[in-house]
């Protein structure tokens, strides 16, 4: 038995700001699935009404006031995972993890926000730094434990832009904190623990990919200097069922939008 899920990660950058634009992510994408990051929201003041008036009853958050946060709205049961670390004994809310209970079998999600790691790519200058690099290193470790890694999903903004052109200047950016080799490279050991990406399945290396512009550029679309921070990874045993993708560039341009564009990957489990 074979089911189609459709699953979306985006960076929205404060849910009660941007709660109105959920409703235009919906119906652009008809998801399964919304996992957020950049919540910036306690627990007690999550807008718990919103995501079954969006239609997605099943839902489950993770929040701080101000910043980080993660939640997980879903059209289909879940069932809430506390099995993961705290990674780096922060506390700070940056997983979230949850069953979802499909009838061709449960699929395990992970909905990451991975620090953004400051501004210089110096572990003694800049602790954020270091930071960012532990808790990949964290994450890696963790994810190559025995039973993790069948039909499995990963998503979420993992504030790292791996490929040489994940980014708009691979030689300009190399010193820029999001593409440096000890990020990328310790991004993409975690992802040879066993996953795939999901969106290079439907997009050659060699083409330009991007999912962020900053708040900085007047004109980001002329521009065009965008970073791919948003991924969607899959486990081996679930690759082959992949059939689309989509990346909804035409959100930044939404109303106080964000500076990440939502990104939706349809596979048949």
């Amino acid at each position: 038995m074979t089911e189609r899920l459709r699953v979306v990660t985006w960076n929205i950058n404060s849910v009660r700001l941007r709660l109105p634009l959920l409703s235009r992510l919906v119906a652009a994408l008809d998801p399964d699935v919304i996992c957020l990051q950049e919540t910036k929201v306690p627990d007690e003041f999550f807008p718990t009404a919103a995501p079954a008036e969006l239609g997605y009853p099943h839902f489950a958050f993770k929040g701080m006031k101000g910043y980080n946060g993660v939640a997980i709205l879903s059209r289909l049961p879940i069932q809430v995972k506390a099995t993961a670390p705290d990674w780096c004994a922060r506390g700070d809310c940056r997983h979230l993890s949850v069953l979802l209970d499909l009838r061709s079998g449960a699929v395990e999600l992970h909905n990451f926000y991975v620090p953004a790691g400051g501004d210089i790519p110096d572990r003694d200058e800049n602790p954020k730094f270091g930071h960012k690099l532990d808790f990949i290193a964290e994450t890696r470790k963790w994810f190559a434990g025995p039973g993790k890694l069948k039909r499995g999903i990963l998503v979420g903004d993992l504030n790292i832009a791996p490929l040489e052109h994940d980014v708009w200047s691979h030689r300009q950016l190399l010193g820029v904190v999001s593409h440096t080799p000890p990020e990328t490279a310790g991004l993409l050991a975690w992802q040879k623990r066993g996953f795939y990406d999901a969106v290079r399945h439907f997009v050659p290396e060699d083409l330009k990919l991007y999912t962020w512009w900053s708040y900085r550029n007047r004109d980001w679309r002329a521009s065009d200097r965008g970073r791919r921070l948003d991924h969607v990874w899959v486990t081996q045993d679930l690759k082959d069922g992949l059939t689309s993708h989509t990346i909804l560039k035409d959100a930044r341009d939404w109303t106080q939008a964000s500076d990440h564009v939502p990104v939706c990957v349809e596979l048949e489990t």
